[in-house]
């Protein structure tokens, strides 16, 4: 009975190519290769044994997730958080996480090599972005992944995600209820998914409680603390009669920039204004005053996706998931409560 060395030989190319063909790869292999297999396979009379291949297809139990450098002037304390959940997760179901890193900009190969050599079984993707690359490769190859974000709205694939709009309208439902009345928000530039979701619950709390929003008290910048400082001057400059009362921050990173800009000016956070992040980063509770911030379940998030990987695993046919995981707010100080 021929194997399928017999049509990587027949056909003049790797086993893994057969495999390609064999698993609808499409994106790994020429539709002239694919078709010069698929006539090697008809012709040499081969028949896949559909359950070697896929115990095969799950031998590694290791789960990749790509790591990288953080940027000058920034900080992301949720994925440090991320990245030891994700593992003791992975652990608790049998599996180990296997981390690697890829270039910012073409992050696609990395991934390409791992699935080609046969590594990992599964990706977990996160940081998503718009129309981003590593999921529309993933999608393509037909490759197992979950991710910790959303992407474009059409591309449906395994998913957990904070969700962002509770979280910043709990923030501004709490500022409204201390009497705040003109709120401002310093925000991710438009490109950004999570972001935006902040952004939504922003302005449904304002419309709830029959707050006008204002153009210039939507101030979007970079995820550096630097850019905090600055949007918090800008917003001080306004007018006193039109100067906010209470802002909301996209992150605790930019909402530690706007309260270090406020002590620099002389200014008392949680008195003479109220500064709400987001994240709950370790640092918040240690500043002064400590930080009143949204806490995003980590722990939840990664056994969430761990499960959907699992189940992934059991029955790739499977269809995807999207789970929305509530938010909860930390009052401490910096809002004057």
């Amino acid at each position: 009975m021929p194997t399928i060395k017999d049509v990587a030989r027949e056909a003049g190319v790797s086993i893994a190519t057969v495999s390609y063909v064999l698993n609808n790869k499409r994106s790994l292999v020429s539709d002239d290769t694919r078709r010069q297999v698929l006539e090697t396979i008809e012709r040499i009379g081969y028949t896949p044994n559909s359950t070697a291949r896929n115990l095969k297809a799950s031998r590694t139990r290791l789960i990749g997730y790509a790591w990288h450098q953080v940027p000058n002037g920034q900080m992301n304390p949720v994925l440090d958080q991320f990245i030891y959940y994700l593992a003791q997760a992975a652990e608790t179901h049998g599996y180990h996480l296997m981390t690697f890193t890829h270039p910012t900009d073409d992050p696609v190969p990395a991934y390409a090599e791992l699935i080609r050599t046969g590594r990992i079984d599964s990706f977990v993707v996160a940081e998503t972005t718009r129309r981003d690359p590593r999921i529309r490769f993933l999608l393509d190859s037909e490759f197992p992944f979950a991710a910790f974000g959303r992407s474009e709205a059409n591309w449906n694939f395994n998913w957990v995600d904070t969700d962002g709009t509770e979280g910043m309208y709990q923030a501004v439902e709490h500022l409204i209820g201390l009497g705040h009345r003109r709120i401002a928000m310093v925000a991710w530039p438009e490109d950004s998914i999570s972001g935006e979701y902040r952004v939504k619950g922003y302005h449904m709390a304002l419309e709830a409680a029959g707050i006008e929003t204002r153009a210039d008290y939507m101030i979007r910048i970079e995820n550096r603390e630097q850019a905090g400082r600055e949007a918090f001057q800008y917003l001080w400059s306004l007018p006193m009669a039109d100067r906010p009362t209470a802002m909301v921050a996209v992150t605790d990173l930019v909402a530690v920039g706007m309260m270090n800009q406020a002590e620099l000016m002389g200014l008392r956070v949680g008195q003479d204004v109220a500064i709400v992040g987001f994240d709950d980063a370790p640092m918040s509770q240690y500043l002064r005053p400590a930080l009143t911030s949204i806490r995003q379940p980590i722990s939840e998030i990664c056994t969430a996706l761990v499960n959907q990987v699992d189940a992934l695993r059991a029955d790739a046919s499977s269809s995807p998931q999207h789970v929305l995981i509530r938010p909860r707010l930390i009052v401490r100080q910096s809002c004057g409560a």
